[in-house]
């Protein structure tokens, strides 16, 4: 039977051995915590994962939302499961006690939210975006507003959105044409049309937030004169109750190629003069805060890819353990029994990629977890600010390589699996379609690539990308004097690499064309995200060596050199693709910038 869920030994391993989660419980925030209430934490989200979404996943997957021009019929099965997450309180366990959260580690409530990821996949989404609209309101909102809006959608009544692509701009903010006009009492009338909005209508709460970027009229042009603003769907009384419907409609449903459990739509603005809106902030400062939440999602569309990898990977491994089909090379009898096609070296090969991959995914992104949560709570100023750096930085990483590897990954679950892989009675080839969706989601790949390289690195006098090449560079010295030490020495070499190819493109922006200079953004971004991979698989190798040396049960010490092994994969077979990505970049190479488009 192939694996309905996540390793739950990989899960304690990145948790405890990796990035010792369980020490957070010395900090005050924490102080009520310990492994034991973390890891029943972790167990309610699979319980709630198995018994509500995993049942319905097919379903979901082949029941399209439908819209009959009055309604969006979801299938009826997903809003029990829903519910069921937030009656169990995991829909933001990181929330205050007194907010009705459970008050946990960012980190830990990534590991809580996974098994249900891995099986809700982007139907998860209607949860972890209102997570993400309340966090923005709550940071940059008045009291009112968190009172008005977010206590709700911490109770799960209300749910939240992101409105910003429009037809005419999609990642071009600056162009947008939405509009916001003042009135007398305080509020605004929005105008406009928005797409691709993630939640944008359904009937699983009793009312959605939209947060709806708009431009004031007279405000100036580009992305300095971009507000942000809640558009509720429905207005809401001074006792907190539904009040009529505001001018917001759908105008309709997209339908992707996965994720299809989560509504994509196009919303209307405004249609009968006006939808009621109410300023987040000041005016012409909405595109900052709507980082706020824009980044919040941009490690989780990093996540959900990791997760989505691994479920992939888990699957095709399990099948493949089962699956019993011809002989090795080596076996030059007929007669003999076909043996399981995990002996075979190229199903081995592929087995092994994708476990590099969405490890090393999943990893960056706890990692991430840890940073956000290190910027909130750890102990000094100092400390707090060197966590906000270092997440900054990453951030595009984080996003972008998960969700460029991740359908890689399941990609090869699907040739594990062969004819078994392609047709819908297993799940790989859906994992494939809901992930594909994510190199999309939240700014493109390319767009990310733009975000490191043109914004991210020469930011702050270089202070987020030197305090990453820190980190990295005591990992390296760590692993100079253990077993690792020649996997230390490549990663180095790496480093150095990715110095210098920094140091020349960079070099080159004040006398050539930027446009030519940053045609190879991708490229870098491709080599820096492989550099922290590595670093981050030297990481895992370095508690995997120190499991081995508490001569483990046999179990344990087959699980620990999985790990190495991994990791060695990774620095043979990816880590030198990097010095191929840097001559593009260093050299300026000019082949796809000097296509011209009447060449095509």
């Amino acid at each position: 039977m192939a694996a309905q869920a996540l390793s739950e030994r990989d899960l304690a391993f990145m948790l405890y051995e990796l990035f010792d989660a369980e020490s957070l419980t010395k900090r005050p925030r924490y102080a009520d915590h310990s492994r034991e209430t973390f890891d029943a934490a972790i167990e309610t989200g699979k319980t709630v994962a198995v018994k509500h979404f995993l049942p319905i996943r097919q379903q979901v997957d082949t029941n399209e939302p439908t819209f009959d021009g009055e309604r969006v019929h979801l299938l009826p099965e997903i809003k029990p499961a829903v519910d069921a997450v937030i009656e169990a309180g995991l829909a933001a366990p990181e929330t205050d006690f007194e907010d009705g959260g459970m008050q946990l580690p960012l980190i830990v409530t990534n590991a809580v939210q996974a098994h249900l990821w891995a099986a809700a996949s982007t139907t998860f989404g209607y949860i972890s975006l209102t997570n993400a609209n309340a966090n923005l309101i709550e940071a940059h909102g008045s009291p009112e507003q968190v009172e008005k809006w977010v206590k709700p959608m911490r109770e799960g009544r209300f749910m939240g959105t992101m409105a910003m692509t429009e037809p005419g701009a999609g990642s071009g903010l600056a162009d947008l044409t939405t509009t916001a006009t003042r009135e007398e009492d305080g509020s605004y009338r929005i105008t406009g049309n928005k797409i691709f909005i993630s939640g944008g209508d359904h009937e699983l709460s009793d009312n959605i937030v939209h947060l709806v970027l708009a431009r004031v009229k007279g405000a100036p042009k580009g992305v300095k004169g971009i507000s942000l603003f809640i558009v509720p769907k429905f207005l809401v009384n001074e006792d907190g109750s539904n009040g009529e419907r505001n001018d917001v409609a759908l105008a309709g449903l997209f339908h992707k190629m996965g994720g299809r459990g989560h509504t994509s739509t196009a919303l209307s603005f405004g249609e009968k003069g006006g939808a009621v809106g109410y300023l987040v902030g000041e005016e012409n400062r909405g595109l900052m805060y709507m980082f706020h939440m824009m980044n919040e999602a941009r490690i989780m569309v990093g996540t959900g890819a990791a997760l989505t990898a691994l479920t992939g990977y888990q699957y095709s491994l399990d099948y493949a353990r089962e699956r019993p089909q011809g002989r090795l090379l080596a076996n030059k009898d007929p007669e003999s029994a076909p043996i399981n096609i995990v002996e075979h070296p190229d199903v081995r090969r592929m087995l092994l990629t994708q476990k590099a991959y969405a490890e090393g995914a999943y990893a960056l992104c706890l990692y991430g977890s840890q940073l956000a949560d290190d910027e909130k709570t750890a102990e000094t100023e100092a400390e707090r600010a060197h966590a906000h750096t270092l997440l900054d930085f990453l951030t595009p990483i984080i996003k972008s390589w998960p969700s460029e590897y991740g359908p890689q990954a399941n990609s090869l679950a699907i040739q594990v699996m062969g004819g078994h892989g392609y047709i819908n009675e297993h799940p790989v080839e859906m994992f494939y379609r809901d992930n594909r969706l994510n190199p999309i989601h939240e700014g493109t790949t390319g767009i990310q690539s733009l975000d490191l390289l043109g914004r991210k690195v020469p930011m702050n006098k270089f202070a987020g990308y030197r305090a990453v090449l820190a980190e990295m560079q005591q990992t390296i010295e760590q692993a100079r004097d253990s077993e690792l030490s020649l996997f230390a020495g490549d990663l180095q070499a790496a480093l150095e690499e990715l110095q210098q190819t920094t140091s020349a493109v960079l070099g080159a922006t004040a006398e050539k064309n930027p446009d030519l200079v940053f045609s190879n953004s991708v490229s870098y971004l491709e080599m820096f995200g492989h550099v922290v991979i590595a670093w981050i698989w030297l990481r895992q190798g370095l508690a995997a060596d120190a499991g081995l040396q508490r001569n483990p049960h046999a179990e344990d010490e087959h699980f620990y050199r999985g790990k190495l092994q991994a990791m060695q994969y990774f620095f043979r077979s990816e880590l030198p693709k990097i010095y191929h990505w840097s001559k593009l970049v260093k050299e300026i190479d000019s082949t796809s910038f000097d296509m011209r488009p009447e060449w095509f």
